[in-house]
Formats: structure tokens, sequence, C-alpha cells
């Protein structure tokens, strides 16, 4: 006879500000996700409540105070060592069948619930926490940038953000121009309007970590009625920049139990290969390859394809998705990491990203998805 221990604890693991624990508790597989806020867990709850009557998620068995904080415990999915993600099929060196079937039924469900639930929302009713909240007063945006300065890339460009809008840059060989006050200021101001936004019940926070394979969706404390343009922003940032090559550079204790990300890192890497200036000009030259790996760019596409596409069509007919993008897509690059606090070639790549970002030329299908990837296979 083979006993069974009523109790086992897999290991711990550390997501931003969250402890999450796989627990067999009498023969029933749980996980457990501890978060100190009780703010953002009573968020958390609701936003799961919410979400669980159109998508698939786990089921919420328990929710408890416990010392310091806060304890929820989920019916846990299959999943192991690279194994249960979308993150995982974008771990390959070439798109699988299951990546386009994924893909497939992922923009199946969101087209259907965008569409069902899609309105205009008093800002003051849409979930705040990654737009609005960071760039109010006191936010993101003035915790990492008020009253402060920095420079360009050390070593490389040697000019404080402060004094960018005194230079032309030529970005891969295309001229731009970049204020960065003025952006701090326009970000402020237009997350401060009261004019209604279009939004529609999402999870707000579409990462490839958020997302379980079989379809399901995790972390709900920004489930609610999020801004349309910010849902499609997110994604299609967090697939083409952030969770191949940010989130695993700055945060790699998150990717513990899916290792197979960092093999994966130098392919959706950007590729310095010219960073100087031409005083007498004042041009900043800044080349670079936005890097994609094939599988990422097969999402990406699917997303705005079958997704972002075909919802603008209905709810915008012949607006310039562009400007609808802009204001969340910049948030997106300035908010989630201080710039200040990154590499030099890596903040030289996002300010870069940032001004082809606001400039009048911005075209997000080239943008999000590069035509091929010019850099090495990892």
């Amino acid at each position: 006879m083979t006993f069974q221990p009523l109790l086992r604890i897999g290991p711990v693991r550390r997501f931003t500000r969250n402890l999450l624990c796989p627990v067999d508790l009498l023969g029933r597989p749980l996980f457990l996700k501890y978060t100190r806020d009780l703010a953002e867990a009573r968020e958390e709850i609701r936003g799961h409540a919410r979400l669980a009557r159109h998508y698939s998620v786990p089921a919420l068995h328990a929710h408890l105070r416990v010392p310091g904080g806060h304890l929820l415990a989920y019916e846990r999915l299959p999943g192991g060592i690279n194994q249960g993600l979308l993150l995982d099929l974008l771990n390959t060196d070439e798109p699988s069948s299951d990546l386009h079937a994924y893909m497939a039924r992922l923009t199946a469900a969101y087209s259907e619930v965008v569409l069902a639930t899609a309105q205009p929302v008093d800002p003051a009713h849409v979930v705040r926490k990654l737009y609005w909240d960071r760039a109010a007063p006191g936010g993101r945006l003035d915790t990492y940038y008020a009253d402060k300065d920095f420079l360009i890339a050390d070593g490389l460009i040697d000019v404080p953000v402060s004094r960018l809008d005194t230079y032309t840059l030529s970005i891969n060989g295309r001229r731009h121009h970049l204020d960065w006050a003025a952006t701090l200021r326009w970000l402020r101001a237009h997350f401060a309007k009261a004019e209604p936004v279009w939004a529609a019940l999402t999870q707000g926070d579409p990462t490839d970590v958020n997302l379980a394979h079989p379809l399901a969706w995790f972390d709900y404390d920004t489930a609610g009625m999020n801004s349309i343009p910010g849902e499609f922003a997110n994604f299609l940032w967090y697939s083409s920049a952030l969770g191949g090559w940010l989130v695993p550079t700055y945060n790699p204790a998150a990717f513990a139990d899916h290792p197979a990300t960092f093999t994966h890192v130098p392919a959706n890497t950007p590729e310095l290969r010219r960073a100087d200036i031409d005083r007498t000009t004042s041009t900043i030259h800044i080349n670079y390859a936005p890097c994609l790996s094939a599988s990422r760019r097969t999402a990406v596409t699917a997303y705005w394809n079958q997704l972002v596409q075909p919802v603008a069509d209905r709810l915008w007919p012949g607006a310039n998705l562009a400007n609808l993008l802009r204001p969340y897509l910049a948030m997106r690059i300035l908010g989630v990491y201080n710039l200040a606090d990154l590499a030099p070639k890596d903040r030289l790549a996002l300010l870069a990203r940032l001004a082809e970002a606001m400039s009048p030329t911005f075209n997000p299908t080239t943008y999000f998805c590069p035509l091929e990837s010019p850099c090495p296979a990892p």
C-alpha cells in the first residue's frame, strides 16, 4: 500500500510582490497565492468572480486573511517545467500547430466577450491600475521620472533625456523628434481626461504567463471593465518586447519553472548596430534591429489580424489605430520599468521605440511585428 501524504508543498516562487506555491492537500491539487496587499487581494477576488462568467478560469476554492496578508487557494491546472503557459508555446524555434490553434481559440474567446460587453465607460469606472493610476499624481510616472534626469545611454549617448528635444533622432535612417518632458506632460494630461473610453470585460493584463495552455486566464486583480485599446497595447507590447526580452532579463526568478525562456532571449532582444552623435548637425544616430522570434511574430500577427483589426472595424470604423494605441503603448514603455534603472543599451532601445511610437508615422502593424527577424537564432 502506497502512503499518500496529506499535505505536499511545492517550491515557493516570487512573482512581482506576490508569493506563489503549488500544494497537494488531501489529494487535491491547489495553487496558493499570498499577497501582502489587502486591497489587491479584494480586487483579485472580485475580478475572478467577474471573469468566471465569461472566460475559462480555475476555481477559487478559498480565500482568507493570514498574518501579514491574504491567501487565495485556486484549483491548480496541469503544468510543469516548460509546460502549462502560452509562454511555453512561444519558447520554440518555429511556431507549432499548437500555437496556431491556441491563438485561434484565444482571439475567438476575446472577440466574443469584447464585442458583447463593449461600451463607452466613464474613466472613473474602468480598471485604472495599469494606466490611469500610473499617470496620476504620485503614480509611477512621478515616482520614476518627476524632477529626475538621466543619460540617454551611459557611455554611448551621454546626453541627458531632458535635452532630447534639442536633437534630431535618426532611427534606422528615419528622422524623429522626442521631447521627454512634453511626452510625460502629454501622458499625464491624456489619462486625466474625463471623457468616456471604450471598455470591455477582460482580464486586463494578458501576458504570456497569465494565459494558461490549455486556454485559461490567471491573475485577476486587473479583471473588469478595461480600456479596449489598453488591453490590445498590453498584449502586443508584452508579446513583442517585455515577455521575450525585458522581463526575463530583469526579473529572471519569475521564469524558474520555464527555463526555456532564457534560451530564446537573444532572438527577442533588439540588436544595437549604431549609437553616436553628430555634433555638427545635432543628430543622434541609432540603428537597431527590432528582433522577434518566429513564434512570437506568429502570435502577435494572429492577435492583430484575428482580434485587434476586426474589433476595431466594428467599434471604430475608419479610425486611426495608431492614435488609439499610442498613449497606452507609451505608458507600457515608461510605466513598467524605470528606464533609468536599465542597462544603457536597453534604455537606448526603449527610447528609440518610444520615439517611433510618438511619431506621426507610427504604424502598429510593422511596429509590433517586424516582417523578419534579423537577429541571430539562439
